[in-house]
């Protein structure tokens, strides 16, 4: 009670309400920074939170984009991956720095700011996202358990449900043990790719020609096309209220100096992170490239097609096996946080509290339930198209996250002197207006296809 009663000294007099009960109570302020210890050790101590943001970045939706440009375009779409992970780390720097200044998430900052049927709305809008990424990892869960042991789709859908029970004992464990096995399943998707990688033997040089900006992908419109897929699936908006929230599990000192601090760390942890995002990102396109596009498979956009054909472009096994063990820790990963971001919107939005464990098997059922009709009724490729209609709606709910959190920050009322610069606010502004562009012309052309 003494932590969340200092959360809430010091209120900057732009926000209408006091914080009340933080989201993630049982988390809140739980972990201790060293005062008197040099920067690495107090670096070291707010490190983690970055990576359980960088998992969103490397989920299952992004892989059949960046299969798709791998084999289409080869390595000439590195460059949209590159601004893509640019712009997230803009966006993830002002989230963390919304929930260190102000004491609130950015769900509870919407609270704050507008009226009830807008924050209503806005929470459905957020609900609809998380369980469109839920979707994308059941099917990749799914996917992932088929190409290593045979295991129908329909029964892999089943299997996730299961995960309910290991996010629940996880959560027991405390959350600085969450985030070392998250940071351990990146690694693991890390060094599978990275084997991945020395077995298709890439070009370096057009490796390194591909993240070199290139007009083609303007004038060409199927290369525009999945170029705009793969920033549409980059950014995802639950991470945005994921990040503002899980910042504020380290106890720093809640003066100016030591905002100024935790800001300062954390801005190096969620960039170090994003970079680790980047590489991964990266070498799914860069494995496609090598492997399908300079061998003439240019139409390579299914993840298990992917994973069939491996093995007798590379000659052996195990670049396949590699690829579906990457796959599904990156589907278990984006499940521990996906929980996470579930209860943060809805006790910020709303306030209501839920037991975890319950809020967890509320939202696997409204991931697995579709999950489940389409499998039975269409087999592999209507999963397929699922995957690609669940990050159609991650596009359309991403401009409400983005734009009140750059709206927040740059208020001098609500942020005081951690408002944003001139330059970022204009760089911010212009970020978000490329976002909702380059989304509802996805969309767009989605639906009309």
């Amino acid at each position: 009670m003494e932590d969340i009663q200092e959360s809430t000294a010091g209120r900057l007099p732009g926000w209408r309400s006091n914080q009340g009960l933080p989201s993630l109570p049982e988390a809140h302020r739980s972990l201790r920074i060293p005062t008197n210890a040099k920067w690495f050790r107090k670096f070291l101590a707010f490190a983690g939170p970055g990576y359980m943001v960088a998992v969103g970045y490397m989920d299952p939706g992004n892989w059949a984009t960046d299969i798709e440009g791998g084999s289409r375009f080869g390595y000439t779409l590195l460059s949209v991956i590159l601004i893509s992970n640019l712009m997230a780390i803009l966006l993830q720097s002002l989230a963390g720095k919304l929930g260190i200044v102000t004491g609130k998430d950015l769900a509870q900052a919407c609270r704050d700011n507008y009226s009830k049927p807008v924050v209503f709305g806005l929470w459905i809008l957020c609900e609809l996202a998380i369980a469109a990424c839920d979707l994308a990892e059941v099917i990749g869960t799914a996917i992932a358990l088929n190409l290593l042991f045979g295991l129908p789709l329909l029964y892999g859908v089943i299997i996730t449900a299961v995960d309910v029970l290991l996010i629940l004992i996880l959560q027991n464990k405390g959350f600085r043990f969450l985030e070392i096995l998250i940071i351990v399943l990146i690694a693991t998707i890390a060094v599978c790719f990275g084997i991945d990688l020395f077995l298709t033997s890439p070009d370096m040089g057009s490796v390194l020609t591909g993240y070199i900006p290139n007009a083609e992908v303007i004038s060409n419109p199927q290369m525009l096309y999945v170029a705009i897929a793969i920033l549409g699936a980059t950014v995802m908006p639950h991470n945005l209220y994921l990040h503002s929230s899980i910042v504020q599990t380290r106890q720093f000192d809640q003066s100016a100096i030591g905002k100024r601090q935790a800001i300062k760390y954390m801005t190096w942890d969620s960039t170090i992170a994003l970079t680790f995002a980047l590489f991964i990102n990266s070498a799914i396109l860069i494995v496609s490239a090598a492997a399908f596009h300079t061998s003439g498979l240019t139409e390579v956009t299914d993840i298990g097609d992917a994973y069939h054909l491996l093995t007798p472009i590379v000659g052996t096994t195990l670049g396949s096996v590699m690829f579906a063990v990457a796959l599904l820790a990156s589907g278990q990963n984006s499940t521990l946080t996906g929980t996470l971001a579930g209860q943060i919107v809805m006790e910020g939005f709303i306030n209501l509290r839920l037991k975890p464990w319950l809020r967890r098997l509320i939202t696997r059922l409204i991931a697995i339930v579709p999950a489940v009709i389409v499998t039975a009724m269409y087999g592999d490729s209507g999963v397929q198209d699922l995957l690609i209609f669940s990050q159609v709606i991650l596009s359309l709910q991403l401009p409400f996250a983005v734009v009140p959190l750059v709206k927040f920050t740059s208020s001098k009322t609500k942020m005081g002197e951690f408002a944003n610069k001139t330059w970022i606010n204009i760089l911010a502004w212009f970020v978000t207006g490329i976002i909702i562009t380059l989304n509802i012309f996805l969309l767009v052309q989605t639906i009309a296809s």
